[in-house]
């Protein structure tokens, strides 16, 4: 990255204080490749303003159970601002994870009915 005049770039502390997140959480996502950083002549990393998008939408991607390591694969992506459209890529790993979530609902649902069974009827029933 090219070395932006200070006003631009954000201390940790200030992307941390902006976005929510923790600055262990904002190192972790530098060291992996998730946002570019510069080093100042302290040796703080510095980052981009654009940053603060970029860490709102790891966050969220996060919480919608993607690991790191599917983050890195969509950097294309990553930058969308709230309210755009989800790319592709995203789109479909999204439908497979809803997809295996929802085969883990059934089979809890399954384990659940045979568990109410055994204490309604005091019976173990057969498993599936």
């Amino acid at each position: 990255m090219k070395n932006t005049p200070s006003r631009q770039l954000l201390a940790i502390g200030q992307l941390s204080q902006l976005t929510g997140a923790s600055v262990r959480s904002i190192r972790h996502y530098d060291e992996h490749g998730l946002l570019t950083s510069v080093r100042a002549s302290n040796g703080y990393r510095m980052f981009p303003e654009k940053a603060v998008t970029q860490v709102k939408q790891i966050q969220r991607m996060i919480a919608t159970g993607f690991t790191i390591d599917d983050i890195r694969g969509f950097p294309d992506c990553m930058l969308l601002i709230e309210g755009a459209r989800s790319c592709d890529q995203i789109t479909d790993v999204q439908r497979a994870r809803l997809e295996a979530i929802e085969r883990q609902i059934a089979d809890l649902e399954k384990r659940r009915a045979r568990l109410l069974k055994t204490l309604n009827e005091g019976v173990i029933p057969p498993v599936d």
